[in-house]
């Protein structure tokens, strides 16, 4: 967790020295949705091992229920912790959505071992849906109205989760390297870039906005702690396997993805409050996520 608020800072310097900002972050933030986060996605079924088939469809059930349950939650939470309509949109994409492509990946695989990488995997196919489809519809919300453009559907994002399942399903394991290779070296790139960005985009706050504000507050507890355990108990009654409801549970505790800073940017929406939330939620999981982590041990 501190390497990478290091990787922050230093986006957060770049930004002060003029390096980074602006038409820079908004085709870099491009760059990272279009060509590297695709990669990201197809990398993490090129490591030559497959989850155990009799996960794969518990997997996705688990996660299918958690963003239908989390889409809820999404448009109707933001109502009690705002009064602000223009609030809605940041405040239901950071409560729905976690860093699971950047941050999730290594945690799952610190604290349940490499295989797990892949279960997190999977489970990020229904997420990367949900993020370019209500999350995109979050972004584009305007004074608490959402709107659905099809075209995410079909976007490079969508597509390489496509493959992905395809990948998984037919159990192809043995993609020869002159494809994984590239593919990986590429992919690697997001986590650094999209950490730099946030950093980048702190750079213009002020310190004392940076700090937050309650509705920052609110939305970070139920991020990192409350939705998380919610989640669990609800579906602890389901009878999912206790490692599929383990790593579902862990995911969700993730700090704010970094997609709602590089959503905003695309799409020319305000930043300032989506930052807030991310290096918020970010800076209290170095407390959380160890915390989550232990109660599903213990």
């Amino acid at each position: 967790m501190l390497i990478l608020l290091a990787i922050v800072i230093v986006g957060y310097v770049a930004g002060k020295l003029d390096y980074m900002g602006g038409d820079f972050d908004r085709r870099l933030s491009n760059l990272i949705i279009d060509i590297t986060c695709p990669a990201l996605i197809l990398s993490s079924t090129m490591g030559g091992t497959l989850p155990e088939s009799r996960l794969i469809l518990p997997l996705l059930g688990i996660s299918l229920l958690t963003y239908v349950l989390l889409t809820a939650v999404a448009w109707w939470l933001p109502r009690l912790i705002s009064r602000k309509s223009e609030d809605y949109g940041p405040v239901g994409f950071a409560l729905m959505f976690g860093n699971v492509g950047f941050i999730g990946y290594p945690i799952v695989g610190a604290i349940f071992g490499h295989q797990a990488v892949f279960y997190a995997a999977i489970l990020n196919v229904v997420n990367t849906f949900a993020v370019f489809t209500v999350g995109t519809m979050l972004v584009n919300g305007e004074k608490g109205r959402v709107v659905f453009r099809p075209k995410v559907l079909v976007s490079p994002p969508m597509i390489a989760a496509y493959l992905a399942i395809v990948i998984v399903a037919w159990g192809i394991d043995s993609i020869p390297d002159v494809i994984s290779k590239p593919v990986s070296m590429i992919g690697d790139m997001t986590v650094p870039g999209a950490l730099l960005i946030i950093g980048s985009s702190m750079s213009k706050l002020s310190w004392r906005t940076m700090m937050g504000s309650r509705v920052v507050y609110v939305t970070t507890a139920f991020r990192l702690f409350l939705l998380p355990l919610i989640i669990y108990v609800l579906f602890s009654f389901l009878g999912f396997e206790k490692l599929v409801l383990d790593i579902n549970t862990l995911i969700i505790a993730m700090p704010v993805a970094t997609y709602g800073t590089i959503l905003c940017l695309r799409y020319g929406r305000d930043t300032t409050l989506i930052t807030e939330l991310t290096f918020i939620s970010t800076l209290f999981s170095v407390v959380t996520i160890p915390l989550v982590a232990q109660l599903l041990l213990g």
